[in-house]
């Protein structure tokens, strides 16, 4: 039983499906060149036949006259030459009146059978010369060339000549005895030249499929060796590697992910059970219990953030939230935002100004837009001094419009700019619990989604400057794309 599945895994692989496909075509290839090469070779010895044939009926003519006594072979028989070439046409030769009578005949045409005197009629009727293939009791082959002969007194003949072909069947019988004994010989060693080469041609394939066995989630790294052949192997081993790249970096995102998530569950969590166990065992007043009570609920409405933002942006990242694109007064919503943040900048002494124009339209997802906006502009105030300032400007173009929104505050290191949009990284600060770390990725997912773009200038103790560029749209809807690699929010 081992065995036969061991043939039958043995019969579906694929080096042995290659040289098997390349035996049958080389072999139908062959037969197929044998047969046109016989065909062809049997045509040209027909071809030559006929033309002699035609030459020895010429000939004939000249030497076969209507004498005294009838038709006759006139020649000179002192003549060695014109004694062999008369011997020769007269070898397989039958004269016959036009009635189907024969008047002459060789002993050769006697053996392959004399023409009846319908046949003759029938080539006398025709009007043509006719050609055909007689066989004598030897097997021995003559191709037989007959119609109306007239000689040089008018006199109507049915004339037929022939010649012996056995010798081109004989080239023939030899051509194809050794074309189809050799072709075995050539079939085994071209089946071994078309296995090696499927063996050479899989070698990338089989280190793709051995590099796959091997692959762990801590072995994501590895690489297959490049060809540098430039052919479809080499782009496989190419895909295969860009596609372990991602997996490793998708591996690593979630790896990362799932550390953060615990980092950021770890502290509410903690605060929560340190309340309630501090209510459990050492409150004994009624304050003590509602003070308790009021930080640990502050924990619980900090993990419901947590969890909350997280299924938001998991929705995101998954395609579950589609944006509801509508015609939308961008400028109108931006100023509306403005608006609601002024009582949070004049808490916290930071002057919030405007530069927009009085209408700017872009087909956009409203609640998103919004979103957008209103994250910059909490962290814009959140990690502004007092007495800095924040300013939001909106530029119309042709084709897109430009959003800044731009503070004085604290400002980013360089080391950390390229972090800003990873989930849960936030910039070291001396307040903990300012954002959850993933604001901006939200706001990095929805300048995705539209088709934009998001830049950061920043620099430290200067300030901050975030300029999003958004296409003005069509009527159009156009289904978002969703980023793969997952985006988070700046902390300072």
């Amino acid at each position: 039983m081992t065995g036969a599945r061991s043939l039958l895994r043995f019969a579906r692989g694929l080096r042995f499906r290659l040289a098997l496909s390349y035996v049958i075509f080389f072999t139908l290839l062959l037969v197929l060149l044998g047969i046109v090469f016989r065909q062809t070779l049997d045509a040209t010895f027909q071809s030559e036949m006929e033309s002699v044939l035609d030459e020895e009926w010429g000939a004939v003519k000249g030497y076969l006259r209507t004498g005294p006594i009838g038709p006759d072979w006139f020649y000179d028989p002192h003549d060695p030459d014109e004694s062999f070439t008369v011997e020769r046409l007269r070898r397989v030769y039958l004269l016959a009146d036009t009635q189907g009578h024969v008047l002459q005949h060789s002993e050769i045409y006697d053996s392959i059978g004399l023409d009846s005197p319908s046949e003759i009629q029938a080539v006398l009727k025709s009007g043509q010369k006719a050609t055909r293939i007689r066989t004598d009791p030897k097997g021995v082959r003559y191709m037989i060339r007959s119609g109306l002969m007239i000689d040089e007194r008018g006199n109507d003949y049915y004339l037929a000549i022939g010649r012996a072909i056995d010798q081109n069947d004989k080239v023939l019988y030899d051509f194809t005895r050794n074309y189809f004994s050799v072709m075995p010989v050539v079939i085994v060693l071209s089946g071994l030249l078309g296995w090696f080469l499927a063996g050479r041609a899989l070698g990338p394939v089989n280190s793709v499929a051995e590099a796959a066995q091997r692959i762990t989630h801590s072995s994501l790294h590895l690489q297959i060796p490049m060809r540098h052949a430039g052919d479809e192997l080499d782009r496989l081993i190419e895909a295969f590697n860009h596609m372990m790249t991602r997996l490793n970096l998708s591996f690593e995102q979630i790896r990362q992910f799932s550390t953060d998530v615990s980092h950021e569950l770890r502290t509410p969590l903690t605060v929560v059970r340190g309340q309630l166990e501090v209510a459990l065992f050492t409150a004994q007043t009624v304050e003590q219990y509602r003070d308790s009570m009021a930080t640990a609920l502050e924990g619980v409405e900090r993990l419901s953030n947590i969890v909350r933002a997280l299924l938001l942006l998991s929705q995101a990242e998954s395609g579950q939230l589609a944006l509801q694109r509508s015609d939308l007064d961008i400028a109108g919503l931006v100023r509306g935002v403005v608006d609601e943040h002024q009582i949070p900048a004049e808490a916290e002494g930071v002057r919030l100004s405007e530069e927009i124009p009085p209408s700017c339209r872009i087909y956009a997802d409203r609640t998103q837009i919004e979103r957008l906006v209103s994250n910059l502009l909490s962290n814009a105030i959140k990690y502004t001094p007092s007495g800095g300032s924040v300013k939001v400007s909106l530029t119309p173009g042709t084709e897109e419009v430009k959003l800044v929104v731009e503070d004085t505050g604290v400002g980013i290191s360089p080391d950390h700019l390229p972090h800003i949009f990873d989930r849960f990284y936030r910039v070291p600060s001396s307040d903990p619990d300012k954002g959850l770390g993933l604001g901006l990725s939200f706001v990095a997912w929805i300048v995705k989604a539209h088709g934009g773009t998001i830049e950061v200038l920043s620099e430290l103790e200067k300030g901050t400057r975030f300029v999003v560029t958004l296409p003005i749209g069509t009527l159009t809807p156009k289904a978002p794309e969703v980023p793969a690699a997952p985006l988070a929010e700046r902390v300072h």
